[in-house]
């Protein structure tokens, strides 16, 4: 999505360990980068949630766009990533801006019935585009510039050859919706980790060696 940000818990360690026993002490790194995988894992499926009753019928590509990187002891760095693709046309749902349209000219298509998720099916797009009678781009026009999707009308009946407008290519339009993933992810570490994170040590206390 957007710039990478980050989440310390530097400071609710530092207070957990003045209570710790000395065996407790040593099991802290790897009960650590337990919790914070699990944390990562809660956080994936809590912004995973946040999307799907965000937008009307998300695709799911963009729900399944979510990764994590699980923590080692030797580092104590979980990570919660996004697929470039989905990262790049979400990011204005967090810092705002317009919406990223794939491609020169897509999409925000006017005059044509869209799919369930608001945009152009790509069997109609593919199938145009294919046809060596149309084309997609720029046109100029008595009213200015329309781009979109064109066909070659041939000359017949007296009539010119003429172009037709088949799907017509708005400008991207302002998004009106904010999933808030950096505030929520934050929320919901501070919510947690306490509680994630003392199981994750009984854990690893009764399995010590």
């Amino acid at each position: 999505m957007a710039a990478a940000f980050d989440i310390s818990v530097h400071g609710d360690l530092k207070a957990l360990k003045r209570n710790l026993s000395a065996l407790a002490e040593k099991q802290v790194r790897f009960a650590t980068a337990q919790a914070l995988s699990i944390l990562a894992h809660e956080v994936k499926e809590a912004e995973a949630k946040n999307i799907a009753s965000t937008f009307e019928n998300p695709r799911s590509f963009t729900i399944n766009s979510l990764g994590v990187q699980k923590a080692r002891k030797e580092t104590l760095v979980a990570k919660v990533y996004m697929k470039p693709i989905a990262a790049k046309y979400l990011s204005p749902y967090e810092d705002g801006g317009d919406h990223v349209l794939p491609g020169r000219a897509l999409l925000n298509p006017k005059n044509i019935r869209l799919d369930k998720n608001g945009q152009l099916p790509r069997k109609v797009l593919a199938r145009l585009k294919a046809r060596p009678d149309v084309f997609i781009g720029p046109v100029k026009s008595t009213s200015g510039e329309v781009s979109g999707v064109w066909q070659r009308i041939p000359a017949k009946n007296g009539q010119p050859a003429h172009l037709k407008l088949l799907i017509r290519f708005g400008d991207a339009l302002p998004v009106n919706k904010r999933l808030e993933y950096r505030s929520r992810a934050e929320a919901l570490v501070r919510r947690r980790f306490a509680p994630v994170m003392a199981a994750a040590l009984a854990q690893a206390m009764a399995t010590a060696r």
